[in-house]
């Protein structure tokens, strides 16, 4: 009817004498739509390598996720708690500082055995740093001391760095600053660093590898970045600022 057409404002296509390729209210023909579509999943491998590679990126020198295993850095850290270590700051020249939260790798005979074998899942995920790694040997600490600290603990403590005693109101409740290890003065040498965990009575630090190369120190080197964000579970977000 007439008024139906005016009310639609549209010809047959024997109207318009078209005789293929249509349009769709938005002006696009069937052919269009087609090439939109391949044109989507030609793009999606370019994207999806984009993804990995800013993925690899920012795991490389950025930050990455790392799980805290064991109850050493309580409280200030629970077990299961994933933290973000900034990685960024060491490739400015950037050396741990003393009261900083570290993860650094193992430097040989600090963690018995060999650590879990991941399933594929996990290995893809540890890949682009959105899980933490499950095939490597990392430990978390506090930093106490750097190269040059005379640093010691007597009796029931406090620690002392450079004959000062440290302010330390991070240890675990019901600990003593020596925890069950006294131990020094030891000078740590340079390019080192001493480091504890903050639940004294159930922390493998520095105190207990004096036996081994470094005399319980570890290498500026081996610190993969600092800990900064506690990011998971969510009722912990929190910051990591330095103490001490």
């Amino acid at each position: 009817m007439v008024v139906g057409d005016l009310i639609t404002g549209k010809r047959s296509r024997s109207e318009d004498g078209e005789t293929g390729g249509g349009q769709t209210d938005d002006g696009a023909t069937g052919g269009e739509r087609r090439r939109k579509t391949r044109s989507f999943w030609k793009e999606l491998p370019i994207l999806l390598v984009l993804a990995l590679v800013i993925a690899l990126g920012i795991k490389t020198f950025l930050v990455q996720a790392f799980s805290i295993p064991s109850g050493s850095m309580q409280s200030t850290l629970q077990v299961g708690d994933r933290v973000l270590v900034d990685k960024l700051t060491p490739w400015f020249g950037s050396e741990p500082e003393r009261g900083e939260v570290v993860v650094f790798h193992d430097p040989g005979g600090w963690l018995p055995g060999k650590p879990d074998k991941p399933n594929a899942l996990q290995r893809v995920l540890s890949f682009v740093g959105l899980m933490p790694s499950a095939d490597e040997k990392d430990l978390i600490k506090r930093v106490i001391a750097v190269g040059g600290d005379t640093v010691e603990c007597s009796g029931s403590g406090p620690v002392k760095v450079n004959g000062k005693a440290l302010d330390e109101p991070y240890i675990y409740a019901g600990n003593t600053p020596c925890g069950d290890k006294p131990f020094g003065p030891i000078k740590v040498p340079k390019g080192k660093l001493w480091v504890m965990g903050d639940h004294r009575q159930d922390s493998s630090d520095s105190r207990y590898h004096q036996d081994l190369h470094g005399g319980g120190t570890i290498d500026e080197d081996e610190v993969i970045g600092r800990a900064v964000v506690v990011a998971w579970p969510v009722g912990r977000w929190s910051s990591l600022p330095m103490s001490g």
